[in-house]
């Protein structure tokens, strides 16, 4: 199986189709791994072959010994690990996975400043590029005497979580040492930061970099909604050309010694029009079928990194494309939403020509029925809402 073929994780994540998709399309032969058996990728024509593991999250020894022994008895060319636990598992046993596959992530040490909040806001301070005012808590004591620094509201946010698990919003300075406690006893010493006010647009800076740490693709999108509606994945995006933003992605990506793909996260503060740094997504991003049709096809271009050592840079991609996320992303936003009948662009704009869809395809239908069996087996687990706010 070496020859043109990639074991891709976490099947069941809404990500791992367009992947799947971009590489299957050229002829690599796609193994698809993943913790149930009804993971919407297994549906797709391009999955050749399915593999459900233990979970990295719950079993992370059963899942490191079942994955290295799984590519011993079938190698592959390439090994894509494409969400949080998979890249912790993968990158903390770097060495023992490049034995039996080309695994195109970071350095474990490299892979942990950009997971870790704390570390990377220091790095782009560091680098002057704006973030929010932030405090670095290394004693949980520390907190009571902010209490009297403070401007409220504040936000809590954990060092190593994605997306908004685990971010306590704080409006009054009486609640801030129990909301720490809370936080900490979680996710152990989390950062205070002021809060953003919301009205400033979220910005995604997505970057492949090589192995010198040169940018071989740089893409930037513009959130349009999300859900949960006030903060949580994009369930609809476009792109945009916005070169300072770029060039402040990937100046961070740079000074981490970066390798592979990630997200630089930003949003605007409404109060003075500057672009803050929220966070780096160091793996691959919900929303990567938006660069995929806009004619970054980052995927690919990671597989042809890995395989080949180099590609060239790409020049350029379509401004104004729109992906969506509609089975269920748009569709719960446009059902929480309060000023659903008055979205810009509408809700029902279903057909335009610069509006592409994440799962929805006529030439790959299988994902979306799959999809609908395992949301459907998520509500009926009750696990549902807790999946969709990753």
């Amino acid at each position: 199986m070496q020859m043109e073929s990639v074991f891709i994780t976490d099947a069941e994540q809404r990500k791992a189709i367009p992947i799947i998709r971009s590489l299957g399309e050229k002829g690599i032969e796609v193994t698809a791994g993943g913790t149930s058996r009804l993971s919407p990728s297994f549906f797709s024509k391009y999955c050749k072959r399915k593999v459900i593991y233990p979970s990295p999250k719950r079993e992370p020894d059963d899942f490191i010994n079942f994955l290295l022994k799984y590519l011993e008895k079938f190698p592959h060319k390439v090994l894509f690990a494409i969400d949080e636990g998979t890249n912790d598992m993968v990158t903390a046993h770097l060495e023992e996975f490049s034995r039996y596959a080309i695994v195109p992530l970071p350095t474990k040490d490299n892979y942990k400043k950009a997971r870790d909040k704390a570390q990377t806001l220091k790095i782009a301070m560091s680098l002057g590029i704006p973030c929010p005012t932030t405090y670095f808590v290394e004693d949980i004591g520390e907190v009571q005497r902010l209490t009297q620094e403070l401007s409220f509201p504040v936000i809590i946010k954990p060092r190593l979580s994605s997306g908004s698990r685990g971010i306590v919003f704080v409006d009054k300075k009486e609640n801030l040492v129990s909301s720490s406690l809370k936080v900490h006893s979680t996710f152990s010493f989390p950062i205070v930061q002021e809060f953003i006010p919301r009205g400033g647009d979220a910005y995604g800076v997505e970057v492949l970099m090589n192995r010198e740490s040169n940018p071989r693709a740089v893409f930037v999108h513009r959130r349009l909604r999300e859900y949960p509606v006030g903060g949580g994945p994009s369930t609809l995006r476009e792109s945009v050309d916005y070169p300072e933003l770029a060039e402040m992605g990937v100046r961070l990506l740079r000074a981490l010694n970066w390798f592979g793909v990630a997200m630089v996260e930003f949003k605007i503060d409404p109060r003075d029009g500057i672009p803050k740094l929220m966070e780096i997504n160091p793996k691959f991003w919900g929303s990567i079928q938006l660069p995929i049709v806009s004619g970054v096809d980052f995927p690919y271009l990671l597989y042809k990194l890995a395989v080949d050592g180099d590609v060239e840079p790409i020049k350029g991609y379509k401004i104004g494309v729109m992906c969506r996320w509609l089975l269920p992303g748009d569709i719960l936003h446009f059902l929480f939403n309060k000023n659903r009948f008055n979205l810009n662009p509408s809700f029902f704009n279903f057909y335009d020509e610069n509006i592409y869809y994440d799962i929805l395809s006529k030439e790959d239908p299988g994902p979306v029925l799959g999809t609908a069996i395992y949301y459907l087996s998520k509500i009926l687990s009750q696990k549902l809402l807790r999946d969709l706010t990753r």
